[in-house]
């Protein structure tokens, strides 16, 4: 695996240590933050408030995707996301993820400023997306999923969970480079929740260093999901932190190179913790 990546100006050397994406839903229907920051003005806040906490990353996005989640049209995402980035870019300088499946929200948003996509289907859902991201030159992360969020949590039914995973990260690895996508711009992402149910979704961290040989940097998320509520017994997704914390901190002894979190804060102590633990330093 290639050891380093430069995005915006700055590199990222897989192995070294873990990196914070934090999540910046614009949307008024997500799980766990819906309708906190789908005002720009709440949105710009948020991810300063993030960056000044210690994240690498701020992941964009205007689309719910959580489960039964319903599709908006394609002109209220570019809304959406292009609104709150023209303000943003100025402010932060950390790279910028879209949160997209949709090519040419992904387009319009590295025009506006952002610096990579973060694409749930893999590059599935729109066979523009792969070249599109190529053309444009930025890195992608794929990640796995079945079905579309809607209707998702029926296609849970997995004869080899790891190796359909596998198989599906892999396939999606060799369209993006054969679209012109450079191996070392590719993260892939297991898709915890995603068509999974609990006990896959904890089959996943205890297996995740299976996924090492497809040599991309792998990104986990796992920030406040419902397998955490199920195993806390807490409904509440904002008060699923220590939770985040524990689920965490399994992804890094397993070989996350990259954590998709809300709480930025917190989980950046974990991180540092868990890699002076279990990486080699220096």
């Amino acid at each position: 695996m290639s050891t380093n990546l430069i995005i915006r100006g700055r590199g990222f050397k897989w192995g070294q240590r873990t990196y914070l994406m934090g999540i910046l839903n614009v949307t008024p229907d997500s799980f766990s933050d819906g309708g906190d920051f789908n005002t720009t003005s709440a949105a710009v806040a948020q991810a300063q408030g993030m960056v000044a906490a210690g994240a690498d990353i701020i992941d964009l996005g205007g689309q719910s995707t959580r489960p039964g989640a319903k599709e908006i049209t394609l002109q209220e995402e570019l809304d959406r996301v292009l609104s709150v980035l023209h303000l943003l870019r100025p402010e932060i300088c950390v790279p910028i993820s879209v949160d997209t499946t949709r090519a040419s929200v992904a387009k319009a948003s590295i025009e506006a400023g952002a610096d990579m996509v973060n694409d749930i289907s893999g590059g599935t859902f729109d066979s523009e997306m792969l070249p599109v991201v190529a053309k444009l030159g930025v890195p992608i992360v794929l990640m796995h999923i079945r079905g579309k969020p809607q209707t998702m949590q029926q296609q849970t039914d997995y004869q080899d969970l790891m190796g359909e995973i596998y198989s599906f990260l892999s396939r999606q690895i060799t369209a993006a480079t054969t679209a012109g996508i450079e191996q070392k711009k590719i993260i892939i992402d297991p898709g915890i929740g995603f068509a999974k149910n609990y006990e896959q979704n904890l089959e996943i961290f205890r297996r995740l260093p299976f996924l090492r040989s497809l040599n991309s940097p792998i990104l986990v998320g796992a920030s406040r999901k419902s397998f955490i509520g199920r195993i806390l017994n807490q409904p509440d997704p904002k008060a699923r932190v220590w939770g985040t914390a524990a689920a965490c901190s399994a992804a890094i002894f397993n070989g996350a190179d990259i954590l998709r979190v809300h709480d930025v804060q917190q989980m950046r102590d974990v991180s540092l913790v868990a890699d002076a633990l279990c990486r080699q330093q220096g």
